[in-house]
């Protein structure tokens, strides 16, 4: 369910969670629809994917459907699968299988989904299927039952009346991926209250038909969108995959306050070389009948919904009679519809630039006032990537027209061009790129393809002893029965090392070093022991005044070399499952105390929105294995990517170590 910003669903009571529950109660009428639809429900769960920061960020959602075939068709929201990668749902009697998307339509806000029946528990057994009822037959007052699975959980229904039939959404219409949906849509109104994940779920009459899909909500109405209009664009969805629609190039508007037309809707305005203007059409122009159905007098905004369909369903190439007044005298005029684009053609990844981007459609270049759509464009853009660090910059709603002197003029070939330039490149190739910003020609030089390691420069080697320590301040010193002594306690030992090694302990007191007090005696003085150290030569010994107890040692300690930093540690970004990584350093084994024999990577980053994320692998995190192959080091971690990424694999299962146990990650990429 879509809801506007500060017109929230009311909160309402749910009258069913389980058939039974509302047989034993129910109105007979009630309890009869209810036991013909529920079982045709379904519960639906995506993983859907949408451009932004440069990148196709994923995310997961969930909504309603219900079985509209024998064979498994399942009607459902555009907004709720129009984007999925992956589909699962899971039907009224808990079998959970996955959906293919087999096509949808953003202007109906609808999609229609396939399960294979082979994968059900009985194959042989008849799925339930729910009817499409007549929505012109409704009337306000009318009862109506609205199901779905709110927040994804079990289905429900809700009772209530139809409150509107010809409702459409306050302050214009609802955009979804370009699309105005309210130019095609007026919904049914009603209080049988959906809630968010009642998106694409049935409103069902007291026949037990569906009479709507459930769509919005509106204040304390929700929205339907009528059975009529969503049979039939599920209809050719299942045919065709797709629904193909005129288009005249014609925005019509309800007629003027000061108009005392008796019939028709105002032509608001016709759009430069569209079929409309080339059969003559003029804003200012009222149309009285279209395609052979007269059209009563438009005087609000509800009313032309009805007229654009008319227009919108006529055959592709076909001729469209429409006959109207031109300063009240008779006119007529004849348009031939053409096919009517996507408003906003489906945003692509293109890692190598840190883009996402698009083809433009004829109707998009008219509006930049371009002459021709042989472009793409730049939808969002990754901060740090390619185009952003060029100079100048490329920006989200730019034109790449050009690359290295080959013409882009659509998504495929700049993605192919990308490809040749790019191919066995183990570094970013500088391309001279021609492009459009805000109407105006530039050029500039984008750096695309492999990104380099960070040069890491190693830090310069110092004695090192292998133990972490803290100032024996004053108090500390009186406390411990050594009162007016200088030097440092030993908090943690690093496994392994020579202090271990020679026999330190944690708890011990270092009162000299190599016979002189180890000038400490303030909390700010953390640093001098380390300091000391540090001015040794590695190899050499250093003699260390101890007291342990009672007992004062003598402990000589071979000085070792320090272990890598954190920034000296082979590091891998894993682009296409989104998460960084680095080999696991001297302090990782200390503070996690993991075992002698532990091999694996430190997960250091989680892109958020992005498979790794969507799967739960979480910064922190130790990757041990992938697909039961050892990651072990980042040396090791990078062929078995490689290989995934290459044979498309899906799902992949990481095996990691998480605080004190370990578990199971599957991750489902969409490659």
């Amino acid at each position: 369910m879509l809801s506007f910003p500060k017109l929230l669903p009311a909160v309402a009571v749910t009258i069913l969670l389980s058939p039974s529950s509302v047989f034993a109660k129910a109105e007979p009428q009630v309890e009869a629809a209810v036991k013909a639809v529920y079982p045709a429900l379904v519960r639906i769960h995506v993983v859907a994917e949408a451009g932004g920061d440069g990148r196709m960020q994923k995310q997961r959602a969930s909504g309603s459907g219900t079985i509209i075939s024998p064979d498994g068709y399942i009607l459902t929201n555009h907004h709720v699968a129009g984007r999925a990668t992956r589909i699962t749902v899971r039907l009224a009697d808990r079998q959970e299988l996955r959906a293919t998307l087999v096509g949808t339509d953003p202007l109906a806000d609808l999609a229609v989904l396939k399960i294979d029946r082979k994968n059900l528990r009985n194959p042989e057994a008849p799925l339930p299927v729910a009817k499409f009822g007549d929505s012109s037959a409704l009337e306000v007052g009318d009862q109506v039952l609205a199901m779905g699975s709110p927040a994804g959980l079990s289905q429900s229904v809700t009772q209530g009346i139809v409150a509107n039939t010809e409702m459409i959404a306050p302050g214009g219409s609802m955009r979804l991926d370009g699309e105005s949906v309210g130019e095609l849509v007026r919904w049914i109104g009603h209080d049988a209250v959906i809630f968010p994940g009642n998106s694409g779920g049935p409103l069902v009459n007291l026949k037990g038909e569906i009479v709507g899909v459930n769509e919005v909500g509106i204040g304390s109405l929700g929205g339907a969108i009528p059975s009529n209009l969503a049979r039939k664009v599920a209809d050719e969805l299942i045919a065709n995959g797709q629904v193909r629609r005129s288009w005249v190039g014609l925005v019509a508007q309800p007629l003027l306050k000061t108009m005392d037309a008796k019939a028709g809707i105002l032509v608001g305005g016709v759009i430069v070389d569209s079929p409309a203007d080339k059969a003559g059409l003029k804003a200012g122009d009222v149309v009285t009948r279209c395609n052979g159905t007269d059209i009563a007098a438009s005087r609000a905004a509800e009313d032309i919904p009805v007229f654009n369909r008319i227009l919108l369903e006529s055959p592709i190439g076909s001729v469209i009679p429409l006959e109207g007044l031109r300063d009240g005298k008779p006119m007529s005029w004849k348009v031939t519809g053409t096919a009517r684009e996507p408003a906003e053609p489906r945003e692509k990844e293109l890692l190598a630039w840190g883009i996402t981007a698009r083809d433009i459609t004829e109707l998009n270049a008219k509006e930049m006032l371009r002459d021709d759509n042989l472009a793409v464009l730049v939808q969002s853009l990754r901060p740090g990537g390619a185009a952003a660090a060029a100079k100048p910059t490329i920006s989200p709603g730019d034109l790449i027209l050009e690359v290295a002197g080959k013409p882009t003029p659509n998504l495929a070939e700049l993605v192919k061009v990308s490809a040749e330039i790019t191919a066995d490149k183990t570094e970013p190739v500088p391309v001279l790129v021609s492009y459009e910003h805000d109407g105006r020609s530039y050029l500039t030089v984008v750096k695309i393809g492999p990104e380099p390691d960070a040069d890491k420069p190693g830090l310069a080697k110092k004695a090192w002893i292998g133990i972490e320590t803290q100032v024996i301040s004053t108090d500390l010193a009186l406390a411990l029965g050594i009162p007016g002594s200088k030097g440092v306690r030993i908090t943690q030992m690093h496994p392994g090392s020579r202090a271990d090694k020679a026999g330190l302990k944690t708890g011990d007191l270092l009162l000299k070093l190599d016979g002189s007090v180890i000038p400490t005696s303030r909390p700010e003085d953390s640093d001098v022991f380390p300091a000391l150290i540090r001015q040794y030569k590695i190899g050499t010994e250093a003699a260390l005044t101890v007291r342990r107890g009672k007992e004062d040692l003598v402990i000589k300690v071979q000085l070792d070399a320090n272990p890598e930093g954190t920034s000296e540690l082979a590091s891998y970004d894993c682009k296409t499952l989104e998460f960084k990584s680095r080999d696991l350093g001297q302090a990782d084994r200390v503070d996690e105390k993991l075992p002698d024999d532990f091999k694996g990577v430190l997960i250091t980053t989680i892109t958020p929105a992005g498979w790794a994320a969507l799967g739960g692998l979480a910064a922190g995190d130790m990757l041990i294995s992938i697909d039961g192959k050892p990651a072990d080091s980042i040396e090791n971690l990078k062929p078995i990517l490689a290989d995934l990424e290459k044979n498309l694999r899906s799902p992949v299962v990481l095996f990691v170590r998480r605080g004190i146990t370990t578990r199971y990650i599957e991750l489902e990429p969409t490659w």
